[in-house]
């Protein structure tokens, strides 16, 4: 995944020489909206839906954009996880699923890229709610570990035309979400050391190994988008 994410921000980097696209005519300036829906990858399986608004307030030069997102994503180790949020039992056979919620705002500055005439570079904040879920069939275990996470991103979209109202979507970026405490059964870990109920002596960078949370996502999505 570290090898994507290098890649993914190289390509971001890289339109250091994108030119700036040229400023809309102004009969190009009323107030225009859309939304969309892009599937993808983003650290697992993601699907997201969004709204954006573009010559919104008049002189304005960027474009606003509100996703939600679902990611599928893989948990972390079942048994390590086990031993640092529960006990030290071997027992029942590891069963795991994990998901995040993400939501996300975003700005939109045009800019010219090889012969895509509608390509945008963005950058915005982030959210998103992690959920890791472990069950041990036969050991009579089955406990979350969740964790809250604020974030960066940015990337670039590319738009192209299918009919007046429809476009396809294609966007590319990378998005960072800062630590968090990390909360399962009746322990939490907090990279602050602020534990409540550690078990053994592990500490926030044991748990921080053991569970998938959301750190540094690379994001490939293609999508469509309907305009109003």
């Amino acid at each position: 995944m570290i090898r994507k994410a290098a890649l993914t921000l190289g390509l971001i980097l890289s339109l250091n020489s994108v030119a700036p696209a040229q400023t809309s005519t102004g009969a190009d300036q009323k107030a225009h909206f859309s939304a969309g829906l892009l599937v993808g990858y983003s650290s697992g399986f993601s699907i997201q839906g969004y709204g954006l608004a573009a010559n919104f307030a008049k002189g304005f030069p960027l474009r606003a954009r509100l996703g939600i997102g679902y990611v599928a994503t893989e948990p972390g180790d079942a048994l390590a996880a086990r031993r640092i949020f529960i006990n030290d039992a071997t027992n029942g056979i590891p069963e795991e699923s994990g998901r995040t919620w993400e939501f996300k705002f975003d700005l939109q500055y045009p800019v010219s890229l090889l012969s895509m005439e509608r390509s945008f570079l963005y950058g915005g904040v982030r959210y998103a709610r992690f959920t890791g879920n472990f069950k041990f069939v036969g050991g009579n275990e089955d406990f979350d570990v969740t964790s809250n996470h604020w974030g960066l991103g940015a990337g670039l979209e590319s738009y192209f035309t299918v009919s007046p109202r429809l476009d396809m979507v294609l966007t590319a970026g990378l998005d960072y979400f800062f630590s968090s405490t990390l909360s399962g059964h009746d322990t939490a870990y907090s990279p602050e050391g602020e534990d409540q109920n550690p078990r053994n002596d592990y500490t926030y960078t044991d748990a921080d190994a053991a569970i998938g949370q959301p750190r540094l996502d690379p994001i490939l999505m293609l999508g469509f988008a309907y305009n109003f």
